[in-house]
């Protein structure tokens, strides 16, 4: 879904040429029809010969595919349909995305525009849980989110509060006066962005404090955050640093509170690979072909791939005699490539005869792969360190065997 939702939102019309479809569960077939009757009439009427065309054929193609339903999936039925310019005017070719959406929708809406709608599904795909980290010691705090897989650093702030025997010709009881002042002032500070972080997000599962020293704990129990982030308090972890370094330090020592966070199940997963390749324990393989044969032979146990990995699998085939092929290209090079495959040779007769007879995304190959053979899909992020690695330094395909291959 993450991967349409980016192809879709990089199509674009030249005019106000592209329908966005969302019919809910409880919706009748045959309204939607009607309605749609009526958006064809409407249609008609347009000026431009060119824009009217392509809002009717494409209002045509939407009507032929609700004629396959009786009625809407369960969780209703979402197309995205128009004409997207291939290379220069008059090359617009009319393209139709069906899909049940991953949850319910309520929303019934119909809009022709130069972009298809795309809100409703992203939001659906937004990690829903969040945790709030802050590191606290006498001289810094630092307030981050961890949001499913993303780990951000909201706000770093420095206490400004002189060393504790720093007197500088003040009575030693003056000066403890002043600073226990201070020190409230900065704790207000510090609970005071959190209050503004914080507060706004209403899916917040709960916060965890880290920081070297009692600072943390001293700061719990002066109650300078608002009453209801105080009850999400998690736990408190004792870290070398704060700033982001005792971030990812408290995250790190947080495990079994976020053993549920994708953020943290991606890393563990990306670790256990690593180690089947540092040890050279045979458990290991990466490579499209590499792992794609593994798959075939059944002795995948889980397949990873990043997130970043953006490429198709062509068939290529000769239609003056029986050469067949298959490539791999990156997905925004496969028109540069058709272009480019109408004056190459046949390597077996050298004719000019080589055509595309099909593409598939190789994400979704694998995957249907991995599904054939009990195989678990793990679609690994690029906003790890391990993830980076997987794309990085492995192509973005890896895979952890059940058994040594021999």
């Amino acid at each position: 879904m993450n991967k349409l939702l980016t192809t879709l939102a990089s199509k674009e019309g030249r005019h106000t040429e592209l329908i966005s479809l969302y019919v809910p569960s409880d919706r009748q077939i045959s309204d939607v029809m009607n309605m749609l009757r009526q958006e064809y009439g409407t249609a008609s009427n347009i000026k431009s010969k060119s824009t009217k065309k392509n809002v009717v054929d494409a209002i045509e193609k939407v009507m032929q595919r609700l004629r396959l339903f009786k009625a809407p999936p369960e969780n209703g039925l979402v197309i995205f349909c128009g004409a997207i310019p291939q290379n220069g005017v008059g090359s617009e070719k009319i393209e139709t995305f069906v899909l049940e959406p991953p949850e319910p929708i309520s929303l019934y809406y119909y809009r022709c525009d130069q972009r298809f709608h795309i809100e409703p599904l992203e939001e659906m795909l937004k990690e829903k849980d969040t945790y709030g980290i802050v590191t606290v010691d006498g001289n810094e705090a630092t307030i981050a989110t961890l949001r499913g897989r993303t780990l951000e650093v909201v706000k770093s702030i420095t206490s400004g509060l002189p060393g504790k025997h720093d007197a500088g010709g003040q009575s030693q009881r003056r000066f403890e006066r002043n600073r226990v002042q201070e020190v409230n002032e900065y704790y207000k500070r510090v609970g005071g962005y959190i209050n503004d972080i914080f507060l706004p997000i209403p899916d917040l599962k709960g916060i965890i404090f880290g920081g070297p020293g009692p600072t943390k704990e001293d700061f719990q129990k002066g109650e300078y955050t608002h009453y209801t982030l105080r009850d999400k308090a998690l736990a408190t972890v004792d870290t070398s640093y704060t700033g982001e370094y005792g971030v990812k330090e408290t995250v790190s020592k947080s495990q079994e509170i976020l053993r549920e966070v994708r953020y943290f199940e991606e890393k563990k997963i990306i670790q256990g690979f690593l180690y089947e390749v540092g040890n050279d324990t045979g458990l290991a393989t990466y490579g499209e072909d590499a792992v794609r044969n593994a798959l075939t032979r059944g002795v995948v146990r889980s397949l990873l791939i990043s997130e970043g990995f953006n490429e198709s699998r062509l068939s290529l085939k000769c239609s003056n005699c029986d050469y067949m092929h298959e490539e791999t290209v990156k997905n925004r090079s496969i028109q540069d490539f058709e272009e480019e495959l109408s004056s190459k040779q046949c390597p077996k007769c050298s004719h000019p005869s080589l055509k595309m007879s099909g593409v598939q995304d190789v994400i979704e190959e694998l995957a249907e792969l991995a599904e054939q053979t009990g195989a678990d899909v793990e679609v690994i992020s690029t906003q790890t360190e391990e993830g980076v690695e997987l794309r990085s330094s492995f192509g973005g395909i890896a895979a952890i065997l059940r058994y040594r291959m021999e």
